[in-house]
């Protein structure tokens, strides 16, 4: 199966649970971009950092999520090839947390961190 990209994982699975109900013997993923790990700042709706199963999880932990037999996904020395003779750049800032200008929210936090505050913030109450 081939897919733009995977975002918070919960359509890719319910994708592969469809097909395999179907009688698919095995579901392979082909993603046609990198791995979204950071927000998008410029239009397009994409949550936080703490909700894109990209920014956390390997692809072979996203592969067991979602339930396929197999996950790759375009690298983007992949996704530029596949634009060089094109006129004007291109924002990767959701692939690779390098945006065209600075944007702010403390959702460009790396997620080590955010667990640190996290940590800050609840003291221990948890436990």
């Amino acid at each position: 199966m081939i897919d733009d990209s995977i975002v918070r994982g919960t359509t890719s699975k319910k994708i592969v649970e469809m097909l395999k109900i179907a009688g698919a013997k095995e579901v392979h993923m082909r993603i046609s971009s990198p791995p979204v790990m950071y927000p998008c700042h410029f239009g397009i709706d994409t949550p936080n950092r703490r909700q894109l199963i990209g920014s956390s999880k390997t692809v072979s932990e996203i592969c067991k999520i979602i339930g396929a037999d197999s996950l790759e996904y375009l690298s983007i020395e992949g996704l530029l090839k596949t634009v060089e003779d094109s006129i004007g750049g291109f924002c990767l800032g959701c692939f690779n947390n390098v945006y065209p200008m600075d944007v702010e929210g403390d959702d460009r936090l790396d997620l080590e961190e955010e667990d640190l505050l996290k940590g800050e913030e609840n003291n221990g109450d948890d436990l």
